[in-house]
């Protein structure tokens, strides 16, 4: 997992243009866009040709793939759309923001085609249509602003301050119940949809969930032993500090700040971008 996610980044690094950027903004607004139009089409025909349909995308209709995205689910409540909205406008702007354009775009890509990926390998085990939304998509998408910014407090029903940390607890434990009360094998969609979340910030949610008295141990190192090596090494190699994520250089990028890790056991070195996004080494 952690060799997977240091190419992510390297090549992220390495293509700064790839990536949607203000990519939720899209989503947000071809969801509006969709409710408006669905609100007019009383034949429901549009609703019927956007969303996915295992069989539909069977039959070559393989715009389903991504216009699915843009289908708002749930109910009709125009109140409650627009704060969902709103919502899912927030924590993907902010994701963004953390991880870049490009490293946001590989995790909602990847979500959206395990869904999709698996809703048609369904259809053709179960012989029957499988209609899916991007609900989970976006709850997983929770869980990954919520494991990077516990602390971030939110207004339960625009009322009571609460830490988002709290709320994905709830929707985890809600989560775990839609998995368990729902019949196999739908009840592993949900699974595959936060997949993504697994890959993106399952060392952020194995650090945390690992027993205190492991996470506190730390490798005993000799520190005067330790700078001699070092200091030898920087002479040797030509440079002083290289990142442990993209292997950029303070000789080949000056302009670059690098930073030691003291959650890492040993001695880490990572540049700007990485101190603060990295998976801990133990």
């Amino acid at each position: 997992m952690k060799k997977l996610m240091d190419r992510i980044d390297r090549f992220c690094i390495l293509h700064p243009r790839f990536g949607i950027r203000r990519l939720m903004l899209y989503i947000v607004l071809g969801n509006i866009l969709v409710y408006v139009l669905s609100m007019m089409d009383t034949t429901g025909l549009l609703y019927q040709k956007l969303c996915f349909s295992g069989q539909g995308i069977l039959r070559g209709e393989v715009w389903r793939i991504v216009t699915y995205l843009f289908v708002p689910a749930g109910g009709g409540n125009l109140l409650l759309f627009l704060i969902s909205m709103y919502f899912y406008y927030w924590i993907g702007s902010s994701l963004e923001n953390e991880w870049g354009a490009g490293k946001f775009t590989i995790y909602y890509l990847i979500g959206a085609l395990l869904q999709a990926v698996f809703g048609v390998a369904l259809t053709l085990v179960l012989k029957q249509d499988i209609i899916i939304t991007a609900t989970y998509l976006n709850l997983s998408m929770f869980f990954a602003f919520a494991t990077l910014f516990p602390d971030v407090m939110v207004l339960l029903f625009f009322i009571i301050p609460v830490k988002i940390k709290w709320l994905a607890y709830l929707d985890a434990a809600l989560f775990v119940f839609g998995i368990v009360t729902t019949g196999f094998p739908l009840n592993l969609l949900p699974i595959v949809a936060v997949l993504n979340y697994l890959l993106f910030c399952g060392g952020w949610l194995i650090d945390f969930v690992r027993p205190s008295r492991v996470r506190q141990q730390r490798k005993t190192v000799q520190f005067q032993a330790e700078a001699r090596r070092i200091r030898k090494e920087e002479v040797q190699r030509g440079y002083r500090h290289k990142c442990e994520v993209c292997g950029r250089t303070d000789a080949d990028h000056p302009e670059l700040q690098f930073r030691y890790c003291s959650r890492c056991a040993g001695y880490h070195c990572y540049c700007e971008d990485h101190i603060s996004n990295h998976t801990h080494i133990q």
